[in-house]
């Protein structure tokens, strides 16, 4: 059985049409013929493939950076301002970036 890689218009990753899933389901069988612990590494990459920032971020180590007291002094500003209700509405910040909610 052969996983075809490449979509129909040569490129890899772009899959259009029946053949879809036809390959999803190859990819199905070859997964059923893997021992367990392959599996998991097949998972795994298909994660990273499916959401690779997300994935480094989970696996990234944890920095741990002294706050300064201006850092500090900023932090407890910002929150009363939000306290406040002078923080600025997601929606507002997309459109003036010409994004839409």
């Amino acid at each position: 059985m052969v996983l075809r890689m490449m979509g129909s218009n040569g490129r890899q990753g772009e899959h259009h049409g029946p053949n879809l899933n036809q390959e999803r389901q190859q990819a199905h069988a070859l997964l059923d013929l893997l021992p367990a612990a392959k599996v998991h590494a097949v998972r795994s990459l298909l994660e990273v493939m499916v959401e690779p920032l997300a994935r480094s971020l989970a696996q990234a180590p944890e920095e741990e950076e002294e706050i300064t007291p201006e850092t500090a002094a900023a932090l407890v500003r910002a929150r009363a301002s939000l306290a406040r209700g002078e923080g600025v509405p997601h929606e507002e910040i997309l459109r003036e970036f010409g994004l839409s909610p």
